[in-house]
């Protein structure tokens, strides 16, 4: 068994939404590790597009701005690829938004904005990407369309976020959904929910991973190793079994989290 053959991704092309920063920049640094040949990134704001192309080389990473949140924004993404690649081996819809608000003033724009960018977007890019992704999904080499989800699609969180939760939990289910369809032509659909990890998403593991590490059994935040791997697994042959599930990065708060006996009334 050729391990460096089972996790490589030598020659691919991928797409990563929202991946100049954060989790999104964890997901390119791995994939540029794993052999892809370009990660093209797609993100609203235009100078830190630029900075991350420039951090990891214009020759293997292609900025392509785009505003996901809008029907044409969606389509003029999936219109440019069609322009510069015949086929797209790897899709990340890594691009999201959150809204804290609470209950009784939360705003019909705010729960618009989470559950498009984060529920319809995934959807309809990777619709609009299909003719792209079967010319790469070839015989015993399938494409691969991971959705980011989130722990908080997976269990309640502290915080007024009601949009940003439903929103990760109809993640799950659509990708569930969009697997059972789209292996019929050789695509293969995964989620990764990650937990804590420093980004502008999650400002509490970013400003303060310290306090975040003591709610988590691993007792630390995720690093972009954690994450790159998840991504490279699935994308890989190593991935290639692996179809509909959600893969849970998250250092155990899902899964592996004691109740507190002395807060919790259920606990004994």
């Amino acid at each position: 068994m050729d391990l460096q053959s089972l996790f490589s991704l030598e020659g691919r092309i991928a797409l990563v939404t929202g991946g100049s920063r954060g989790i999104g920049k964890m997901f390119v640094e791995g994939l540029l590790a794993a052999g892809c040949a370009r990660v093209y990134i797609s993100a609203r704001k235009v100078e830190q597009m630029q900075e991350t192309i420039a951090e990891f080389g214009e020759d293997r990473v292609i900025g392509i701005p785009a505003d996901l949140s809008q029907m044409d924004g969606i389509q003029s993404l999936a219109d440019e690829m069609a322009k510069r690649e015949e086929k797209l081996d790897i899709l990340i819809n890594n691009a999201g938004a959150a809204w804290g608000q609470p209950y009784l003033e939360f705003s019909e724009a705010g729960w618009h904005r989470t559950m498009d960018l984060n529920v319809k977007t995934p959807f309809f890019l990777t619709q609009k990407l299909h003719d792209l992704l079967v010319a790469a999904g070839r015989g015993d080499h399938p494409a691969k369309v991971i959705h980011v989800s989130s722990i908080d699609g997976q269990r309640i969180n502290p915080w007024e976020t009601y949009a940003y939760q439903a929103s990760k939990a109809g993640v799950i289910q659509l990708t569930r959904r969009m697997a059972a369809r789209l292996i019929h032509d050789n695509i293969i659909v995964t989620s990764i929910a990650p937990g804590a990890f420093a980004s502008e998403m999650n400002k509490a593991a970013k400003n303060a991973p310290d306090a975040s590490a003591a709610m988590i059994p691993a007792k630390r935040i995720g690093t972009k190793e954690d994450m790159a791997a998840a991504a490279i697994y699935l994308c890989s042959r190593a991935g290639d079994y692996v179809i509909g599930d959600t893969v849970t990065v998250d250092g155990g708060v899902v899964n592996a989290s004691l109740p507190n006996l002395f807060n919790d009334p259920a606990g004994g």
